[in-house]
């Protein structure tokens, strides 16, 4: 793909763009809405506003990108989530509505292989922009369990980082200079 010219943001349209539209040097539409749960429950998972899906192609440009540009090719486990398939996901009613920066293009949910959760979510912090990064379900007898959260905003990010251990929220993260024998180290 070294001859791809990459389209603005604004070109991005739901009327015109296909799943096989390349929105980075490696990365299609595809790509931004692949939900295994998905496809096997027969949900629908396609963007339902032009800034949902330049939320994922921003996303996808800033954060994944980069990341497959410095360590190796991987797929997202998830970027975009239909509200549908933010309800399954969570159980909730039908008529719950999902706050989730997923709903609205702007989160990853990734893991590379061969780097632990820790050493990608490192990375991340000191090299992308997030608003968001989450290292999530890590359990510090297992580096390679979990995955990491990562969202980005067009402006104003936080660049609040966390660990989640499945119960609780944790500021920065669990390795940041420090060994730790068990959770109540923490």
């Amino acid at each position: 793909m070294a001859n791809l010219v990459l389209q603005p943001l604004s070109s991005f349209i739901l009327v015109t763009t296909t799943p096989n539209d390349y929105v980075s040097t490696n990365f299609t539409v595809r790509e931004l809405v692949r939900s295994e749960l998905a496809t096997r429950l027969n949900l629908p998972n396609w963007f339902q506003s032009n800034d949902e899906l330049r939320n994922a192609v921003r996303v996808c440009r800033e954060v994944l990108q980069p990341i497959r540009d410095r360590f190796w090719p991987f797929t997202p486990n998830s970027v975009y989530r239909s509200q549908a398939l933010e309800r399954k996901l969570k159980g909730k009613p039908a008529n719950w509505k999902s706050k989730s920066q997923h709903t609205r293009g702007e989160a990853a949910d990734i893991e590379v292989s061969g780097l632990t959760n820790l050493e990608l979510a490192r990375w991340i912090r000191d090299h992308l922009p997030h608003d968001q990064l989450i290292a999530e379900f890590v359990k510090l007898d297992d580096p390679t369990s979990g995955w990491v959260h990562v969202s980005l905003r067009e402006n104003n990010n936080r660049g609040e980082v966390l660990t989640f251990d499945g119960i609780r929220y944790t500021k920065g993260l669990w390795t940041d200079g420090k060994t730790y024998r068990s959770l109540s180290d923490l």
